[in-house]
């Protein structure tokens, strides 16, 4: 099976009451884990590549990599997906790289103008068999190249959501509602607004809606991270329970990015200061890969529960 489009898996994901996992990749161990852990509960998945990454691992090895990962798993539908896209011209240059689907993030412009880039982008990107993801709405937190303030975070306005969709003609829409980028999400008691969510997926029904910042920070990895030398306390994100609800109104797509970096860091770190004398890095990041492997099949399984979809 080559790479897909989003399209199908939405519709399924609607359709079936569950969300497709969009897990972002950076090496060869991660994209392993990622797609071993959907071949085992027999679940799609989204393989998301940001500005970042691409700018760590080089395109072509991404690419490479996630191919590699189709011929391995030919059994599971696999979007290669790229995260926060900034400009209409690294959009182009994924779609022309053999990506399948595209994020335009505009959301830091005025609504006027985010209509207008998207707009760009998705008359491209369907020219050449290509969904595009765009974002209204700012979230809060820091990941990759995103920072936006707290006091400036904006939730989504399910009005404008619904004029956006219709004058973009956009695939599928990213939106604010309380989450945030980042392991640390709220600084008190956990708050997604679901009244919005519901108002939005009632003017869009027919728009697969996506949460961004939805990583769980889970307490194992963070605890494991702390006991050997990390310095992340007090880190929080969306309670699992929230993610489960979001995914009856309209969530079709959940964005999980930091939970992968905090179970691989806690597997190298527990490695390296348990096994001081070793030095070959296949015996750390084999055993992160397995970690990064067990969180994505929870995550499919028991958040999502996108298991056993195919």
């Amino acid at each position: 099976m080559p790479l897909v489009t989003t399209t199908e898996m939405f519709k399924k994901a609607y359709n079936g009451g569950y969300a497709v996992g969009a897990f972002n990749v950076n090496n060869m161990e991660i994209v392993q884990g990622i797609t071993e852990a959907a071949g085992e509960l027999k679940s799609p998945v989204i393989l998301q590549v940001s500005k970042g990454a691409r700018a760590y691992a080089n395109h072509t090895y991404l690419v490479k990599l996630v191919e590699a990962a189709v011929i391995e798993n030919p059994e599971i539908p696999i979007a290669l997906h790229l995260d926060h896209g900034d400009s209409f011209e690294l959009c182009k240059s994924c779609i022309d790289g053999g990506f399948t689907s595209v994020m335009i993030d505009a959301s830091s412009k005025s609504f006027e103008d985010n209509i207008a880039l998207t707009k760009q982008v998705v008359e491209y990107a369907h020219a050449h068999g290509v969904v595009v993801e765009a974002e209204l709405g700012k979230l809060a937190g820091v990941e990759d190249n995103i920072s936006v303030d707290e006091r400036s975070a904006k939730f989504t306005d399910p009005a404008e959501a619904q004029e956006f969709v219709e004058r973009t003609g956009v695939d599928s829409l990213a939106i604010a509602i309380g989450t945030s980028h980042g392991a640390y999400k709220f600084k008190g008691e956990p708050y997604l607004d679901f009244e919005r969510l519901k108002e939005i997926h009632s003017l869009i029904p027919e728009t697969p809606l996506v949460l961004h910042g939805a990583s769980t920070v889970l307490r194992e990895f963070v605890d494991r991270c702390n006991e050997y030398g990390g310095q992340i306390p007090g880190a929080q994100g969306v309670p699992e329970e929230m993610i489960r609800e979001a995914t009856k109104y309209g969530i079709c797509k959940v964005n999980i990015d930091t939970d992968l970096r905090l179970a691989m860091t806690a597997e190298i770190r527990r490695f390296l200061i348990e096994s001081p004398s070793e030095f070959d890095p296949r015996k750390y990041l084999g055993p992160a890969r397995d970690a990064i492997q067990r969180m994505v099949q929870h995550k499919i399984r028991d958040v999502l529960n996108a298991s056993n979809t195919l």
